[in-house]
């Protein structure tokens, strides 16, 4: 048995009970009563649970859209039904003939009950019109809700879920796990500031998780998974009652006034290790407000919108996907929906070789306190363990390397080109375990794929970086990596990305990863390890590699692409023109580089100094430096705003044991080329 609220109905009069029987057959009774009058029941409809074990509905909620009812079942999987309010030929049953308002015994009671069952085979049995099925595991859907035109879903499987209903079909937008150990997630609220409260048990406590604060608001030590409970909460006083041992405990406390007070929230429980600018948002009576992600060694993701004024950064969504550490991020470059919001797709890649991938949509909501919302939908993601994780018998073999961790990511642009008519888009990662992957993702489907690989570093790869190269002559591919032993190799990923498609679409998103071949060319521009890298285009079609090392030192390199006859990748040539070290920049790892302009230079270092680079005829020479109050720096992103005389100003943001973001004007420095060296 179970309780719904119809919509537009009054709860306190009207409710809907869904009763689970032999084979499957749920039925949908509508009850309606009145003080001192038996309850009046109306059969409405018929429904077939899928078949399983066990075969019975565990909750269910009406859709604010009408004609349409979402339930959980026992197995955890996700049903939607059709459903009308009108009953057609069924029977009705009441026990007040004269309208009196006499109480109905027990006789009176049976007799309504079988009047209204008798012509159940008057209403057809509905089939479900889209199935997800063991969305919550096999322990069951506890709770599904509607908030907003959204649906939520809980589980014991230690995580709720946020859906939209497409046409009649329900698509999941985003899954979450609210906190670890919680595997028993019973119920949701939402409260009227706009918090989300989890309601669940955590071993032998019932607790209710803030998911704005990422903390237990309350925690009652009853013993743990009841199955037959109740919560209240009030400004001035909280309930909990339960059942234990067949006798009716109840909790009560009055609330007391905090004496905890947050002058600066966290954004991560832990140091935060990658950043990325999502792009500007236009609000109305607001300055255009700045959007990021990042990325956490607490295994989350974090959208978050900055204002400049109050200076606040305030969480627009959290993504909890990942089983470990996320340590890299990338995006695509997609168009804004509207003039009025972002729409970009977001890799995230991190410890046990994962990576996600999500669908954000951000546009103004000037009633919310960010005055941004952020809608998240997870596309796809890969694990290079999935196959051993279905294998049998695997606690009797050895997993090679279950260790790798995905260090850098970088998004092939220009594959939409004629050169590729597929919607296919792909990504490079540097791995940890030596190699240099490039996977595809078919978003229409929900596909990640490995599509090639290569070996060839030997030891763990730190950055990838890719750029397209578009001439008269044709399009390349190009990849940059870079590994512990100073060396940055140069691929064109032009002839495997081509094939890789070509493969994708024959085996229908299915495919063994190519062989990536050899680099085209290899330069040792560090005595260790690299941390930064950054490739940006000159106006003369060259290109600057720019890198940052563990020993401090930052090396920039001069590239020509020669495009030779044909569409062969042999017929692909880099040469380097030009090359500027400077052994000493920092005092500490150079974690952070960006080449604002051919002629200037921008890195960041774990000694918190921001330092402005010149790129003349005599090398780099530093034009200033700035001292940020970031410790432990991880990462830098940039980007550049034209201001209203024309001048450009160009912002940073630096991650770390915390994030900082600061801007500021180049000076205006001639260009002045660098003597050619011979040709490499």
């Amino acid at each position: 048995l179970g309780w719904a609220l119809r919509p537009g109905l009054p709860p306190d009069s009207t409710a809907a009970l869904l009763v689970s029987g032999p084979e499957g057959e749920m039925l949908w009774l509508d009850v309606a009563h009145r003080p001192g009058q038996a309850p009046w029941v109306r059969l409405m409809g018929r429904y077939l649970l899928p078949p399983c074990k066990q075969r019975w509905h565990t909750c269910a909620a009406f859709l604010p859209q009408g004609g349409l009812l979402v339930c959980g079942d026992r197995r955890g999987s996700l049903l939607l039904f059709p459903c009308s309010s009108s009953p057609g030929q069924a029977a009705e049953s009441t026990s007040i003939a004269d309208g009196s308002a006499s109480l109905v015994g027990e006789d009176s009671g049976s007799k309504s009950e079988l009047s209204c069952l008798s012509h159940k085979s008057a209403l057809p049995l509905e089939t479900p019109l889209s199935v997800l099925f063991g969305l919550h595991g096999k322990t069951g859907v506890t709770s599904v809700t509607c908030h907003r035109g959204y649906i939520y879903s809980t589980g014991r499987d230690g995580c709720y879920r946020q859906l939209r209903l497409r046409g009649q079909q329900l698509e999941v937008l985003q899954k979450h796990r609210p906190c670890k150990g919680l595997q028993w997630i019973e119920e949701l609220r939402f409260s009227p500031d706009g918090d989300l409260l989890v309601l669940g048990f955590h071993a032998d406590n019932f607790v209710v998780w803030s998911t704005r604060t990422s903390e237990n608001i309350h925690c009652v030590p009853c013993g743990g998974g009841h199955r037959s409970w109740s919560y209240s909460s009030s400004p001035s006083a909280e309930a909990f009652a339960f059942i234990k041992c067949g006798d009716v405990m109840l909790y009560h406390c009055e609330a007391e006034p905090s004496e905890q007070q947050v002058l600066l929230a966290s954004l991560h429980g832990r140091e935060i290790t990658c950043v990325r600018r999502l792009g500007p948002v236009e609000v109305p009576g607001h300055t255009t407000l700045n959007v990021f992600v990042t990325g956490s060694e607490d295994t989350t993701a974090c959208v978050l919108v900055l204002h400049e004024h109050s200076r606040a950064a305030v969480p627009l969504a959290r993504l909890s996907d990942h089983i470990s550490s996320v340590r890299a991020l990338a995006l695509a470059d997609d168009q804004g929906f509207g003039g009025e919001g972002l729409s970009t797709l977001l890799f995230s890649a991190g410890g046990r070789a994962q990576i996600e991938c999500y669908r954000l949509l951000c546009a103004r909501d000037p009633a919310s306190e960010s005055t941004v919302a952020c809608q998240v939908i997870h596309v796809a993601s890969h694990r290079l363990d999935e196959h051993w994780e279905r294998k049998k018998n695997r606690h009797k073999l050895v997993k090679m390397d279950p260790e790798t961790r995905y260090m850098s990511l970088s998004v092939v642009p220009g594959t939409s080109t004629k050169q590729l008519p597929t919607p296919w888009k792909f990504l490079a990662a540097a791995c940890s375990d030596g190699s240099v992957r490039v996977f595809g993702l078919l978003e229409a489907s929900r596909k990640l794929v490995l599509v090639a690989e290569s070996f060839h570093h030997q030891r763990c790869v730190l950055k990838v970086e890719t750029f397209l190269h578009a001439r008269a002559g044709g399009e390349r591919h190009l990849l940059c990596s870079a590994a512990t032993d100073g060396n940055v190799a140069f691929w064109d990923i032009t002839s495997p990305i081509a094939d890789a498609a070509d493969a994708l679409h024959r085996a229908e998103g299915e495919m063994q990863p190519l062989d990536l071949g050899a680099p085209l060319l290899t330069v040792t521009a560090h005595s260790c390890g690299v941390n930064s890298l950054h490739v940006r285009e000159t106006p003369e079609g060259r290109y600057l590699v720019a890198s940052g090392s563990d020993d401090g030192s930052i090396h920039v390199c001069l590239l020509e692409v020669a495009l030779g006859e044909g569409e062969a990748a042999a017929g692909t040539c880099l040469r380097v023109l030009e090359r500027v070290a400077r052994p000493c920049a920092h005092a500490a790892h150079v974690t952070g580089i960006r080449v604002l302009r051919p002629d200037l230079l921008l890195s960041a270092s774990v000694d918190q100094r921001l330092t402005l680079w010149h790129r003349g005829r005599g090398g780099l020479g530093a034009l200033s430096t700035t001292f940020f109050h970031v410790p432990d720096l991880a990462e830098l992103d940039c980007w550049e705003v034209a201001e209203a005389g024309g001048e450009l100003r160009y912002y940073s943001v630096l991650c770390g044991q915390g994030l900082e973001v600061l801007s500021g004007t180049a000076p205006a420095i001639p260009l002045e080329p660098l003597p050619r060296e011979a040709p490499q």
